[in-house]
């Protein structure tokens, strides 16, 4: 079987090259022929025919297309040549715009955090006023939430403890989308990372902060420990990933303060490396037979 991975040219850090690594090791030794492309090298290219492009640049479709981007033009591009890509467009679009992804989860009833989008403005306009931060506050209270639409790792998520402090952190953002959300005391510095292939709970981990900080990330410092979901917990993974049209992710779960989980967010491009780590659970190899099982599915 002969798939292509296709990979950020311009995020070449270390712990993005160690996934790159891990998942080409594991299509090795499952025995798939794997191409590792970078995105600048597959020009979206209208006005041609798939036989044509792929004349053209001398390139051979392949059983599938692992995409571990974000580029969501090339995805769409790519799934119009008629390849298989995973994930598909459209769910890593839904999972980049956190304002998208609770949109989606709650027209289904799924238990989040109260959840505000900011009003949309135009680059060149800008804020003229910041009125509507009044309903916001009323609404949420202090301290709350503010999480840049798109981000990860936990980078563009900030703790507003007054109205000053609000102000100050939506000018800082700037006309770039964020929403607010109420804060959710009862998971302060902790979470749930569950990752889901296909239809189940591969891997889980306990995540928390022992700093202080009110996010759980392991980017920002946190620490983890293996953690085992009951049925409850996994079944809620598997829907949020089923209702987002994800093949594969990360969900984050927050712990509620009546002991339910709330989603925090879906990650469809999770890096997976701390998991390994944590929990010695090959996420690599469990996305590729998952794939390897989907492509031979189709063809049947």
């Amino acid at each position: 079987m002969k798939a292509w991975m296709v990979v950020n040219e311009y995020l070449r850090t270390k712990k993005f090259k160690e996934l790159d690594q891990l998942l080409e090791q594991a299509a090795q030794h499952l025995g798939i022929e794997i191409e590792v492309f970078y995105n600048s090298e597959l020009p979206i290219y209208y006005g041609i025919s798939p036989n044509d492009y792929f004349s053209m640049f001398d390139l051979t479709a392949p059983d599938f297309v692992l995409f571990w981007d974000k580029d969501v033009r090339l995805a769409t591009w790519l799934t119009s040549l008629g390849l298989l890509v995973y994930n598909s467009a459209e769910s890593i679009a839904l999972c980049d715009d956190k304002s998208a992804t609770h949109q989606r989860l709650s027209t289904a009833g799924i238990a989040m955090p109260k959840t505000i989008t900011a009003p949309f403005t135009y680059e060149t306009v800008g804020y003229s006023n910041y009125n509507f931060l009044t309903t916001i506050k009323e609404q949420l209270g202090f301290p709350m939430v503010v999480k840049e639409s798109f981000g990860s790792f936990g980078a563009q998520v900030y703790l507003a403890k007054d109205e000053e402090e609000l102000l100050e952190i939506v000018k800082n953002i700037g006309i770039k989308p964020m929403i607010f959300q109420k804060l959710i005391t009862s998971s302060i510095g902790r979470d749930l990372r569950l990752q889901v292939v296909g239809d189940k709970v591969v891997a889980g981990m306990y995540r928390f902060s022992e700093h202080g900080d009110f996010r759980a990330n392991l980017s920002n410092g946190g620490s983890a420990r293996p953690y085992q979901p009951n049925k409850t917990e996994e079944e809620l993974a598997v829907k949020c990933c089923k209702l987002l049209g994800l093949s594969f992710a990360g969900v984050d779960l927050l712990f509620g303060e009546d002991g339910d989980f709330l989603v925090c967010e879906v990650n469809s491009n999770a890096h997976f490396k701390t998991i390994l780590e944590c929990t010695n659970v090959d996420v690599a190899t469990e996305i590729l037979n998952y794939l390897i099982r989907e492509v031979k599915k189709y063809r049947e």
